[in-house]
């Protein structure tokens, strides 16, 4: 399994890139957000989901760790695919997306490409329990900045850790959002 691939980008294309690491090119599908916000010839990290397939291998990549397990939640739901996940990631920033999930917006899940209004309401079905609560309320807005970046290093540091989705938002949710990275995971881990 690949977990991340972190080198320069040199080719950009539909959806995808193309990272190089010491020679090696490596073709990534990566969502809307990601790739309006790469440039080339920078050096970025993605943490990778390598889909096997019958007649295909193929790498999909994510800014954040957060991102990639969303990805992972996604893909889980019965007919939803790596493309569809990607797709529905397309919309937004992940956490944008994971707040739709946690809000039951299905209108907005369904604005996906290849996404119907019933795989929609599966996703909600099935991950509204399994992605946290809310960030806020109310219907979810399609646009983003993709010059900034919204990762949250806390929630990646608790999901590397071990936690899942759900736990890792929950123990992050009063804690304050300014203090530092550290701080922030040290006070969610003493909530647990």
């Amino acid at each position: 399994m690949i977990a991340h691939i972190e080198g320069q980008i040199v080719e950009k294309f539909g959806n995808a890139i193309i990272v190089d690491v010491h020679g090696v090119g490596y073709e990534i599908t990566i969502p809307t957000p990601d790739f309006e916000s790469v440039s080339l010839g920078e050096t970025r990290k993605f943490f990778t989901y390598h889909s096997i397939r019958e007649n295909a291998e193929e790498l999909y990549g994510f800014s954040s760790l957060a991102a990639k397990k969303l990805f992972e939640l996604l893909i889980s739901v019965q007919g939803v695919g790596p493309k569809a996940g990607t797709a529905i990631l397309s919309l937004a920033e992940a956490e944008e997306v994971r707040n739709a999930i946690a809000n039951a917006d299905s209108a907005f899940i369904s604005k996906a490409s290849g996404v119907g209004k019933k795989s929609a309401e599966r996703v909600i079905v099935d991950l509204r329990d399994k992605v946290g609560i809310p960030s806020h309320y109310g219907a979810t807005e399609t646009t983003f900045a993709p010059a900034v970046e919204k990762s949250d290093e806390a929630l990646d540091a608790l999901i590397a850790l071990g936690f899942p989705l759900k736990e890792a938002t929950l123990a992050l949710e009063k804690i304050d959002p300014s203090l530092p990275v550290e701080d922030r995971i040290k006070l969610a881990l003493k909530k647990n």
